[in-house]
């Protein structure tokens, strides 16, 4: 299987040399079949020439150009229109998704047959490290929301880190989400269209520099429109947007399973 890493990066010229080669030396070692692509997200520093210069050094690294207007979650789209792999997973620039992580993902989706591997942060065997005080209370405050509405286990819808089947990115068309709430998004149509789901603990790590591109006071009506956007899918479209092989079972028979050990 042949992994797909999507990365968007906007002014991100001081971390993200160190973040694909972290990336691509573990994957190597781990003998995986990669390819990184990063998504240059409208940056104003110096983000194209460092993805320029690491292109000519790595043949796995693909930088694109996000051409639209400038957004995580068109960034996001952008790179999943480029990807050549058969399953694909988001990563974030900034480092504070780990490496090793990510081939758990890929092996727990080879070995289980599952169609997705959604990361939990905060499940037995996740950690989080330095994550600011208030984006944490808000962080638990929207899982809890969105798991009590749409009936799951899972409590960590919003982390982008996540792994997809090529044909669960296509199934999943058409992407509304121009911002971060793309992050829920993806999982929430995921689950709503009746595609498999394996639940893997993951850690994550506050950035080391940089600035942060989320802004709280910007994303909660964005958040809340996507949300009932899969809301409205679920009890309204009946069926019409769910795997044609699922069409006539009831959501519960896909929507979860059992959180597999690092």
């Amino acid at each position: 299987m042949k992994l797909s890493v999507v990365i968007p990066a906007q002014n991100e010229a001081d971390g993200i040399e160190t973040t694909v080669r972290e990336l691509h030396e573990r994957l190597e070692r781990s003998q995986v079949d990669h390819e990184i692509v990063v998504v240059n997200d409208h940056s104003t520093d110096g983000t194209a020439a460092v993805l320029s210069d690491l292109a000519r050094d790595l043949d796995c690294l693909h930088p694109i150009d996000n051409l639209g207007a400038p957004g995580f979650g068109l960034a996001v789209r952008a790179g999943l229109a480029a990807y050549t792999g058969d399953a694909v997973a988001v990563y974030m620039a900034d480092a504070s998704d780990a490496p090793e992580d990510l081939v758990v993902f890929l092996r727990v989706m080879e070995e289980r047959g599952v169609d997705c591997v959604f990361g939990s942060r905060f499940s037995v065997g996740g950690a989080v490290h330095d994550y600011p005080r208030l984006k944490l209370a808000l962080n638990r405050a929207a899982n809890t929301g969105i798991r009590l509405l749409f009936g799951l286990r899972y409590g960590d819808v919003t982390n982008a880190f996540k792994l997809y089947r090529r044909h669960v990115i296509d199934g999943m068309e058409p992407l509304l989400s121009h911002h971060f709430n793309l992050t829920v998004e993806l999982p929430l149509k995921a689950v709503v269209r009746g595609y498999s789901y394996a639940v893997v603990p993951n850690s994550w790590t506050n950035r080391r520099g940089g600035t942060s591109k989320f802004r709280i006071q910007e994303m909660g009506s964005r958040y809340a429109f996507i949300v009932l956007y899969c809301f409205l899918e679920r009890w309204l479209s009946r069926g019409d947007y769910r795997r044609a092989e699922l069409a006539g079972r009831p959501p519960a028979a896909v929507e979860e399973r059992t959180p597999s050990p690092r």
